[in-house]
């Protein structure tokens, strides 16, 4: 996982132009809003790039690479979270959240569950079992 905090390329009195994504291809598009505390992931994507870009809100992003052990880190509004194939992931909200989703590869639309492999063990296991 990278997360970058992504700034404005160009302000003025009219407002800000921001550059997420440059010069990656991009096979999707999501808007993803999340409650507090709410979970999101616990899988990997198999041949998925996933940028996450944070609209509103904040979220502990948990990550592990092949054996090593799982990190943790916080992203906030106006973050950039990049998750590699393979890389297992999870997010909690730590507030309610506004999140969009660039992904390069087969994770959009229906193609979704063809490259998603749900985790035996989570990453991130839910303070409230009806928000996993």
């Amino acid at each position: 996982m990278i997360i970058k905090s992504i700034p404005a390329n160009f302000s003025d009195e009219r407002g800000q132009i921001t550059d997420i994504i440059e010069n990656q291809p991009v096979d999707s598009i999501t808007l993803l809003t999340t409650k507090k505390d709410a979970i999101r992931g616990n899988h990997y994507h198999a041949e998925t790039t996933q940028y996450l870009y944070i609209l509103e809100g904040s979220c502990n992003y948990y990550s592990q690479k092949g054996d090593a052990a799982a990190t943790v880190e916080t992203a906030t509004k106006g973050d950039l979270i990049i998750t590699p194939p393979q890389e297992r992931h999870a997010f909690e909200a730590a507030e309610d959240s506004l999140f969009l989703a660039f992904c390069h590869g087969p994770r959009g639309g229906t193609q979704y569950e063809t490259d998603t492999v749900r985790l035996e063990n989570p990453l991130c296991k839910p303070k409230n079992p009806a928000l996993t």
